[in-house]
């Protein structure tokens, strides 16, 4: 990278481009699970043999479900979810959580009790898990416990699995130390980290053993 663009001189997107860096990632997020639908509807254009026709079928109802897993939390982690200083149920962060996450490689284990906590603090939460999913790449256990209780309650979730590793930049992004790059992927640990500020939070991403910590304290 070249000193004009080096971590030290790079700076905060504005409005604009904030909002058309979180659409991209959530297109990015949507692309393969809707190109599997295409897919699958262009086999049974085709009049295909019963056997491939079960295929398409069952193609299409998987590729569905998880479109909509991921939109419903694409809302909840990026977008509105209710009105300003709305509350949200952290049962309903669990669904959505599960949906979007756990795909046979990945799975959830929630500590947290179910309770309303402030719409940005769940949001902060939504995305610190998909900032610990990176982590393991291969798969493995995201383990989800409070810090505090009520309404000021923060998180802190263990990542573990094979090989798991602290993702480039990315601990530089939810600290400050490097602005975003403009793309889907950079934005959203950037993203987290405006969501924990809002809270009054600090996110760090730190290894603790053979394990990956993320943390809002």
């Amino acid at each position: 990278m070249s000193d004009a663009s080096s971590p030290a001189t790079a700076t905060a997107p504005d409005m604009l481009e904030l909002a058309a860096l979180l659409c991209s990632r959530v297109c990015h997020d949507l692309i393969s699970p809707v190109g599997a639908i295409v897919n699958g509807l262009e086999v049974l254009d085709d009049d295909p043999k019963p056997e491939d026709r079960e295929f398409a079928l069952d193609l299409i109802r998987k590729s569905a479900k998880t479109a909509s897993a991921r939109l419903q939390f694409c809302r909840l982690a990026f977008g509105a979810a209710g009105s300003s200083g709305a509350q949200i149920d952290l049962g309903d962060a669990q669904t959505m959580a599960r949906g979007h996450i756990e795909d046979g490689k990945c799975s959830i284990t929630w500590n947290l009790p179910r309770l309303l906590l402030p719409k940005n603090r769940v949001k902060l939460l939504l995305n610190m898990l998909v900032v610990a999913q990176h982590t393991i790449p291969r798969g493995g256990m995201l383990t989800v416990d409070p810090i505090g209780e009520g309404e000021t309650m923060s998180f802190r979730i263990t990542a573990t699995g094979h090989n798991a590793r602290l993702p480039q930049n990315i601990s530089e992004l939810l600290s400050g130390e490097r602005g975003p790059a403009a793309d889907a992927h950079a934005i959203q640990p950037y993203y987290t980290r405006l969501l924990a500020q809002s809270c009054g939070l600090t996110v760090t991403l730190a290894p603790e053993g053979e394990a990956i910590i993320v943390s809002a304290s």
